[in-house]
């Protein structure tokens, strides 16, 4: 592992903190509905306005508004195992040490308004499409420790053969003036020693955090074709934020060192070893990043939703491409800085003033609604998310095996005239391959349970109440490298509570 190579590598990535649901750039949780009800691709409401924006022309004459807010907790943690991690002098011995990342969103705001006619209705939304909070890791990443072990166990000990190369042979020679060989003898057969040393220990202090937002903007119109059958065509802005400070600093590396001077039979010499123990305080090797990304992006949307009778609702939403590129506003240290203009190098990325490519991906969604009751509501719908063809920075799209699918099934009951109670699962499922997979770049294939209440005090308002826990399987990814094998288990956690007023008049 050379000098050029020993970094952050790809672990900052403005794809990873998602801690809602939906593919890896996307959030399909809009509103406290949908933690109730996750299928909502085939419902007539003013809250499954994003997931089904063609039922909306078939809400009631008038002005519809819903204002929502939800929190998320999430963790991410990560068990790296790696053979040098048993030279840090804070663990020593321990083979295998743990990186946990706690990711909270205390609000998540949405809104929807609509405005209806007999076939007409115009509407605007405006959500949190992507990322959803921020992530902290208080000792770094396994990423940071390991390529920081390795490049410190190559580099410091022909470092410390080079300083004492420059400094010994003068004692030696001292010491053998002193044990009575005569100058110029005693120089020449200093300059004859060999040295050996080994790095013995190392200590860091790591650190990372990451910020990730996607606001978008929803505005369309849905059509009545006929009584039964809509259409809609809208657009989405997108404005991307996001933000990554960390630092790799103190680092410090201890040593054994050895010499050996050869006997020289013309003189006498018998030959002599000696040996010694030193630390280096490496303060070139600290590194600071603070990396601001920022920009923007247009989705133009088409749905269509047909009425086939009283008991039956179909529907179907297509998202085109987003174009996204992210403008960097960075600021490094000197060692990082010259790691950022190295080609190829990890950090390329976060150069100040650099483009990052981060397409938004196309997305077809599926659904129905069944009533086979009139107080019962039986939902069930399907996404795909093109990843493979959605444009990433260093192709990144490469590394995706197959597109992210999500199936959800849901029911709702209207349990008296007040309540409307409700459930739903949900499963997501990606196709990224090993390589894609890093510290805070990691999505897990999970499935979701979800439930809640809708509370009716008037018919001119409701209240969504809704939960959702997602269970993540956990991954193991095995790396090879020169110190042996690296094998990081990633896993996941996550919960998200909600609350939303719906208006009608």
């Amino acid at each position: 592992m050379s000098k050029k190579n020993f970094l952050l590598t790809a672990t900052f990535a403005c794809t990873s903190l998602s801690a809602m649901a939906g593919g890896l750039l996307t959030n399909s949780n809009q509103n406290a509905a949908f933690l109730r009800n996750f299928a909502q691709e085939g419902q007539i409401t003013l809250t499954s306005l994003y997931a089904n924006p063609a039922g909306n022309a078939f809400l009631t004459k008038g002005w519809h508004l819903s204002l929502n807010s939800q929190t998320a907790i999430q963790q991410r943690n990560i068990s790296t195992t790696f053979p040098l991690f048993a030279l840090n002098q804070e663990n020593p011995g321990q083979q295998t040490h743990e990186f946990k990342g706690e990711a909270f969103a205390p609000i998540i705001p949405s809104f929807t308004l609509s405005h209806n006619w007999d076939k007409w209705s115009l509407s605007a939304h405006f959500a949190l499409n992507g990322g959803g909070g921020k992530c902290e890791f208080d000792k770094g990443l396994g990423s940071f420790e390991a390529l920081y072990a390795g490049t410190l166990y190559q580099q410091v000990p022909a470092s410390v053969n080079a300083q004492l190369a420059s400094v010994l042979p003068g004692q030696i020679a001292t010491g053998l003036v002193a044990a009575g060989i005569p100058e110029p003898y005693a120089s020449s057969l200093a300059g004859t020693a060999t040295y050996n040393s080994a790095m013995t220990g190392y200590t860091l202090d790591a650190f990372m955090k990451g910020r990730s937002y996607y606001f978008g903007l929803q505005i369309g119109g849905a059509y009545k074709i006929k009584d039964n059958l809509a259409g809609y065509i809208g657009v989405r802005g997108l404005y991307a934020t996001c933000n990554y400070n960390g630092y790799v600093q103190d680092v410090k590396a201890s040593y054994a060192y050895s010499y050996n001077v050869p006997a020289n039979a013309a003189l006498g010499f018998p030959g002599t070893t000696g040996n010694g123990n030193g630390q280096s305080d490496l303060s070139s090797y600290s590194l600071t990043l603070n990396a601001d990304q920022s920009g923007f992006g247009i989705t133009p949307i088409f749905g269509l939703d047909w009425k086939v009778n009283n008991q039956w609702n179909l529907a179907i939403k297509y998202e085109a491409p987003t174009r996204m590129s992210l403008k960097n506003k960075s600021e490094m240290n000197n060692f990082a800085t010259a790691q950022a203009n190295t080609e190829g190098n990890a950090l390329a990325q976060f150069k100040d003033g650099e483009k990052v490519r981060e397409d938004i991906p196309a997305i077809l969604a599926m659904g129905a609604e069944y009533s086979p009751l009139e107080k019962v509501r039986v939902d069930a719908s399907a996404k795909m998310y093109f990843d493979k063809s959605a444009r990433k920075y260093g192709n990144k799209e490469d590394l995706i095996d197959h597109n992210t699918w999500e199936v959800a099934l849901g029911a709702e009951y209207d349990c008296c005239k007040l309540v409307t109670v409700s459930a739903s699962w949900q499963s997501t499922n990606y196709g990224l391959n090993d390589k894609y997979m890093n510290d805070l770049s990691f999505n897990l294939s999970s499935n979701s349970l979800g439930l809640g209440v809708r509370i009716h005090p008037s018919k001119y308002f409701n209240i969504d109440l809704g939960y959702m826990h997602t269970m993540y399987g956990d991954r193991s990814v095995i790396t090879k490298t020169a110190a042996g094998d690296k094998i990081d288990v990633y896993s996941r956690k996550n919960d998200v509570l909600g609350v939303g007023v719906n208006l009608y008049f």
